[in-house]
Formats: structure tokens, C-alpha cells, sequence
């Protein structure tokens, strides 16, 4: 079988629709490969593509048993870093859309995020704790430097004085270092960064449109400067891909003054699972087979383990291993168990004309 030549500055090498929904399949027509042409024949670009979408609510409640918030905002579906291994990837079949290229192509934003926020803070009864951002895609992708809905999700909780925390792939976080800086002043935020390698052709192939590994560094270390409480998360450890690099980027952050610091083993829920696996045969079809047999071994014997507690905590002596490196390198890099405390006393909820209430 001739394999088609690889999609060159997106993560997803393919965009089929999941069949768990019984949604349409796809083919590809001539006349639509035509279109796609670019010059002598060659595949044309994908283009990025944004609809706005204008949800009745935007926060998010859950309670899951095994995270540490019960509650987030994500300003946008889909995300254009296109990391191969995002867990968020089933979500775009809510909108009938592919989990592969579609997802990092297809993009929704949600403009009246920060007005719909004000409206859940000023509800009756509402009672702070930490809002989380970059739970599902990433707060800081591309379309944020347009749309500035992040920017302005902070200056709202600002000015009420609700924390929130942000996970990230992207330097495009220090647009908002005075936010940030402001918020932390009043202990109201914490922002997490994560760091899969520090090779930037590996990253390319990884996460093809996120920051590159020492850009996302460099951003940790100008957190810290300005008194912002800066977490590096190594995520997520690929067996036999990225895990060379755990010890390297734990050195890196420490040297930063980074002190807090976490890691997650690779999750491949749904169709996860069958992308990344093309995606191990496009660009690393050599140890394809030791990466699954890992991934399998640390989640019993299955490509993914949903269950809540087990589906973070991966068993068997591969995960024992990395945890024990994990710890070693932590302790190495002057990196402790530092638990970031954010007051939740100072909230001031808006009324609902947007002012503040003054009770």
C-alpha cells in the first residue's frame, strides 16, 4: 500500500469523522482534491478557519474525584497548536467535525466569554473558588493575539478579585503579564506552563503551532520575575519519545526559580488512541510498536484507562520508573511539592448592569 506523503505543519494526519456518533463518513473527491492543489499539483494548505460561537453559559462545573478543580472556562473549541496527543481532541465530534485535522483547523471562539462570566459571578449565592483555563484548549493559542477573550476573562476577574489559573503551551501567556502580575500581587492566580521536550524539530512534529520548548522556558523564568507563581508540568511523558528530555526540563525550570512541577503519563481516550498511532507511523514507524506496548503496559493492558483515580495514576514497573525519575530530577532541580494557596475571601461579585455591588 503507498502511504500518502505526510501533512506537513499540523499534528493530525488525517480528518475522519468518529464513528461513535454514527456521524457521516467522508471521501475524498476528485473535484475536491482539485481545489486543495497548489502549485504543480502539490497539496495546498490547510487553512485555520473561525466561527463564533454565543453560548447561554461558559463556565464549566464538574465533579470528577480525581482533578483539582471543580470548575473552568475555555474561551475556545479546538485549538491550532495541534498536539497529537491532546485528550481534548473527541470533543469536536459535539460539532460533527473531525477529532483529527479538523480540530486544529476548524476553530470556535466565544467572544462573550468575560459578559457571560460577569453574569455567573453576580448570580445569587455563587461562591468562589478557582477558575481554571486551559483545562480542554489552550487559553493562548494563535486566535487569542485577535480575539483577546483571555485578556479579557482576567481583567474581569480582576476586577471582581476571583482566582484563576491558567495551563499553557504558548509564550503568548506574557501579553498579560500585568494582568497576571496584578492578580498575583493579590494572590488571585497561577500559571502552569507545560513542556513535553527540549527539541524543537520534536516539537514541531508534536505540537506543531504551540511555542517552541525554550520559548515556553523563557516564559516560566519572566513568570517568576514578575512574582507570578510558575508551575512547569511535564506533559504528557511519551514513553520512548519525549521522556529522555524529563530531567532536562526539570533542570531548566528549577534554574528559572521554578518551584512547583507535576507530570502525566500519555492518555489517548476515543479516537486519540487511533490519531496518535497514525501519527507514530508517519513519523516514528521504527519504535511504533515499543511505544504502544508501554503505553498498553501502564494502563493494563489498553490503549487508555478512563477510569477516575487509575486513568492518572499509571501502574506497572514503566510508570514506577518514570515516577522515581520524576522525583529524582525534582529533588535534583531544587523543586519541592510547593501547594499554591489563592485567596478566595477578596471576591466582590458584579451586579448584573456590570457594576460592582458595593455589599
Amino acid at each position: 500500500m503507498v502511504r500518502p506523503p505526510p501533512v506537513h505543519g499540523r499534528g493530525a494526519q488525517s480528518g475522519a469523522v468518529p464513528t461513535r456518533f454514527g456521524l457521516a463518513t467522508r471521501e475524498e473527491d476528485g473535484d475536491w482534491l482539485d481545489a486543495r492543489e497548489g502549485i504543480d499539483g502539490a497539496p495546498g494548505k490547510l487553512r485555520t478557519t473561525v466561527i463564533d460561537l454565543h453560548p447561554k453559559s461558559i463556565v464549566t462545573f464538574n465533579q470528577s474525584p480525581d482533578i483539582a478543580f471543580d470548575r473552568s472556562l475555555n474561551a475556545y473549541a479546538g485549538c491550532e497548536h495541534g498536539c497529537i496527543y491532546c485528550y481534548a481532541r473527541p470533543t469536536h465530534a459535539y460539532h460533527d467535525l473531525s477529532p483529527g485535522l479538523d480540530f486544529e483547523t476548524r476553530l470556535f471562539a466565544k467572544p462573550q466569554a468575560a459578559e457571560l462570566l460577569r453574569k455567573t459571578f453576580a448570580k445569587r449565592g455563587y461562591r468562589p473558588r478557582p477558575l481554571a483555563m486551559g483545562t480542554n484548549t489552550d487559553p493562548y493559542q494563535p486566535i487569542e493575539a485577535r480575539y483577546r477573550i483571555t485578556r479579557q476573562v482576567l481583567e474581569t476577574c480582576l476586577e471582581t478579585r476571583h482566582p484563576v489559573t491558567i495551563t499553557t503551551k504558548s509564550a503568548r501567556v506574557l501579553d498579560d503579564l500585568d494582568l497576571l502580575a496584578e492578580l498575583a500581587r493579590h494572590r488571585l492566580t497561577a500559571v502552569g506552563i507545560s513542556v513535553t521536550s527540549l527539541d524543537p524539530h520534536l516539537s514541531r512534529l508534536l505540537e506543531p503551532r504551540a511555542s517552541a520548548p525554550a520559548k515556553r522556558l523563557a516564559a516560566l523564568g519572566r513568570l517568576v520575575e514578575a512574582g507570578v507563581p510558575a508551575h512547569v508540568s511535564v506533559a504528557p511523558v511519551i514513553p520512548s519519545i519525549t521522556d529522555e528530555f524529563m530531567e532536562g526540563i526539570l533542570e531548566r525550570a528549577g534554574a528559572l526559580g521554578v518551584r512547583s512541577a507535576s507530570w502525566i503519563m500519555l492518555r489517548l481516550p476515543h479516537e486519540v488512541a487511533p490519531l496518535f498511532r497514525e501519527w507514530l507511523s508517519v513519523h516514528f514507524p521504527d519504535r511504533a510498536g515499543k511505544v504502544m506496548a508501554i503505553v498498553q503496559d501502564v494502563r493494563d493492558g489498553r490503549d487508555n484507562d478512563p477510569g477516575f483515580f487509575t486513568r492518572m495514576k499509571p501502574q506497572g514497573v514503566w510508570a514506577d520508573l518514570i515516577r522515581t525519575r520524576f522525583r529524582l530530577g525534582c529533588k535534583r532541580a531544587g523543586i519541592g511539592r510547593v501547594e499554591i494557596d489563592l485567596d478566595c475571601s477578596a471576591f466582590r461579585p458584579p451586579s448584573v448592569d456590570g457594576q460592582l455591588s458595593l455589599l
